[in-house]
């Protein structure tokens, strides 16, 4: 069997490039310094703070500097991404599939949340990194007991992720400080009172009628309606 080739960023990532001699002077810092410096960017201004010349600055090296450890920038999201997650959440084993794929999907968006700008990073193949495949790893777990198929297993947690992310891309923009955004709800629910009248948009006043509901509790509610469509597969599989 031929050997696999990893790309460089992956090798660095997995531990598996020390046997490779590259030209040059001895390697300054480590790829995870590298990571740490684009994430302060990012967390600081967005996705669109980050590049190759400012993460250099970041660290005090030249932008050539970097090619060293990244090849592109593409390779430099995937290395953001993994000290950005980190690993995932413990799942207790005693705990049923639900509370676990619960405290993942919880995790996941928490992760989301204190990183905003992953959203915005461009999704162009299935993870391969450690971290991110610890993550793929315990989500695929969290079924242990369940009669689901390792097939069944990994279409359940794409339909979790995609969930959480798109939850989480429609909250990422609106105010995060708890007054601002009681007022930016007092706001909306004024004009929406004045425009969708009940004669013209019945389902639109009814349900925008009462309090704004809890931000927690809407992906809640959405998350339990997931996991119902899973049980009720499991359910027919039974």
């Amino acid at each position: 069997m031929d050997e696999v080739e990893l790309p460089r960023v992956l090798a660095q990532l997995w531990g598996v490039e020390e046997g490779r001699s590259r030209p040059g002077p001895k390697p300054a810092f480590h790829i995870s310094d590298i990571a740490r410096a684009a994430v302060r960017l990012a967390d600081a201004g967005g996705i669109g703070a980050v590049s190759m010349s400012k993460v250099a600055a970041e660290l005090g090296f030249t932008t050539m500097s970097l090619y060293r450890y990244i090849d592109a920038k593409d390779d430099l999201y995937v290395v953001m991404i993994e000290h950005a997650f980190g690993l995932p959440p413990e799942l207790p084993p005693e705990q049923d599939w639900r509370a676990r794929i619960t405290l993942w999907a919880e995790a996941f968006r928490d992760g989301l949340r204190a990183h905003p700008w992953v959203l915005h990073i461009p999704v162009h193949e299935p993870p391969l990194s450690p971290n991110q495949l610890a993550w793929l790893e315990s989500a695929l777990h969290a079924f242990d007991g369940t009669p689901l198929t390792p097939q069944d297993r990994l279409s359940a947690m794409l339909l979790v992720n995609i969930y959480v992310r798109g939850t989480t891309q429609l909250t990422a923009n609106m105010a995060t400080d708890p007054d601002e955004a009681r007022e930016a709800d007092r706001r909306y629910a004024e004009r929406l009172t004045l425009l969708a009248t009940p004669d013209r948009f019945p389902g639109i006043a009814g349900a925008f009628g009462q309090q704004p509901p809890d931000e927690t509790d809407e992906f809640s509610f959405g998350l339990d309606t997931v996991l119902d469509g899973i049980q009720a597969r499991i359910d027919r599989i039974r």
